[in-house]
């Protein structure tokens, strides 16, 4: 099993909208770094635990846990010409975006960016190092359980 750490702003899709969703599951759209692709085409399997990142809000931080429940699968937002992620470039037969499909397992209380930043243990985390700009991280397994420890 793999952890990753996906980030979400909550005015697009907060860790309560996936609770609320009917089937309490959501399609990872519009990421459009190839690293983080590979990540879900490569690495990314199912039953995978995701650390649910609010991002670009007041105060950033997991707020969450989900799973990934859809292997990578083409991204549809890159062929809608109304969508802000549309890639023409991009093409039925050779997409070039693609995306999971993740669960949601439960919401936590708020381990914030400072409080993650707080703790030497998760120093070598790729979330807290300089420049780390990525939507979608993984998570070593140590890192993980120190944090679902923290969550809990």
């Amino acid at each position: 099993m793999n952890y990753w750490l996906m980030k979400s702003e909550p005015d697009d899709v907060s860790i309560d909208d996936l609770a609320a969703r009917s089937d309490q599951t959501v399609g990872w759209y519009g990421v459009r770094n190839y690293q983080a692709r590979n990540f879900m085409r490569d690495q990314m399997q199912l039953g995978d635990v995701v650390f649910f990142y609010h991002s670009s809000c007041k105060e950033p931080g997991i707020a969450g846990l989900a799973t990934v429940c859809r292997p990578a699968y083409p991204d549809p937002t890159q062929f809608d010409t109304a969508s802000e992620y549309f890639d023409a470039k991009s093409t039925l037969d050779k997409p070039r975006w693609l995306q999971v499909d993740v669960c949601f397992v439960q919401k936590t209380r708020l381990l914030s960016l400072s409080e993650l930043r707080s703790h030497p243990e998760l120093a070598q985390m790729m979330l807290l190092q300089k420049g780390s700009r990525l939507s979608i991280t993984p998570v070593s397994a140590a890192d993980a359980a120190f944090i679902l420890a923290k969550l809990c």
